[in-house]
């Protein structure tokens, strides 16, 4: 493996050089529908071990494996069942991930020792470009220090992983802004295990009944299911900030909010997601929105819970998660 000796990464639209790093067992940061990813070589255990070891991420957190179609994802798998299939078909290029049965090429590492192993194909032209070019998946958790809030920009993954990044793939904007929607299938039961960019009503729609089964503290079964996680620096409470208002004065206290400002704190420490009331761009705006208040001249967070359906119940997940202590 190459080593990478700048101090900075290069930000830019170039494929040929991601698939040059990638070919070399680097990490290289990519755009995806959903968050920014790292990526690496999925069947090389070197590049894998570099994707923990950047994101400083613990070794019993599975990782998701991408490609760009469903012929290469029946080559990482035993098997997929009839309703993972039908799922395939409906969403995939999409921010769906189907956890599946695992062939023995795929790492342990990648799964933290499981028997099942977490796919999806992208929806973002420049990383579906530069799946098509390669010869393997790549493993891509979100493109950050581990727990903290996942990247929607380029600009994001070069703040906080610039110096141990070689190359950021620039995509634009995150499209949907939060992560995939996991699910899986046991003993004949279909299993949401982290809410994310498909709503659990669309995946019914689509094969009937589902459960919901998001947390773990330890040992998940599947990636991004811890607890506590997607979290800013700053404390983050879910409650009415007037709770606390004998603590905090109006000044020092960041309100997330959903549709509209509240008069009684600073314009300038609050973030509306969506003023028009709409879950996808709130779900768009989550993440950045979490940011702005996290370097905002502020001591705490208050964050408003969203309607209970669509992405409102993702995006609610997040910040439930964010503010778990």
């Amino acid at each position: 493996m190459l080593p990478f000796a700048s101090r900075v990464s290069v930000v830019g639209t170039d494929i040929d050089r991601a698939c040059a790093l990638l070919k070399e067992d680097q990490v290289v940061a990519i755009p995806t529908e959903t968050v920014y990813g790292l990526a690496g070589n999925a069947l090389r255990t070197e590049a894998v071990a570099r994707i923990f070891e950047v994101k400083n991420r613990p070794t019993f957190d599975p990782l998701i494996v991408h490609t760009d179609c469903l012929e290469k994802v029946l080559r990482f798998v035993r098997e997929m069942p009839e309703r993972a299939q039908r799922l395939a078909e409906r969403f995939w290029p999409g921010p769906l991930t189907l956890l599946l049965p695992r062939q023995d090429l795929i790492p342990d590492l990648v799964t933290a020792g499981l028997d099942t192993v977490a796919v999806r194909i992208p929806n973002h032209p420049l990383t579906r470009s530069l799946l098509a070019r390669l010869d393997f998946p790549l493993a891509a958790p979100s493109a950050n220090p581990f727990g903290y809030i996942s990247p929607t920009t380029a600009q994001h993954v070069q703040n906080q992983l610039g110096t141990q990044v070689p190359y950021i793939l620039d995509g634009g904007p995150c499209q949907i802004g939060i992560e995939s929607t996991i699910v899986g299938f046991e003993l004949g039961r279909a299993l949401v295990y982290r809410l994310g960019g498909i709503s659990v009503e669309d995946v019914e729609k689509a094969i009937g009944p589902v459960e919901v089964m998001t947390h773990s503290t330890s040992n998940p079964r599947a990636p991004g299911s811890l607890q506590s996680h997607y979290a800013p620096r700053k404390p983050v409470f879910i409650r009415e900030w007037e709770s606390l208002s004998n603590e905090y004065p109006p000044e020092a206290i960041g309100l997330l909010r959903f549709t509209e400002l509240l008069s009684a704190v600073p314009t300038r420490n609050q973030v509306v997601l969506s003023a028009k009331g709409d879950l996808s761009e709130a779900a768009q705006h989550l993440f950045a929105g979490l940011r702005s208040l996290d370097t905002a001249p502020v001591k705490v967070i208050f964050a408003e819970l969203l309607p209970e359906k669509g992405l409102g119940r993702a995006i609610n997940d997040r910040l439930r998660r964010a503010a778990a202590k």
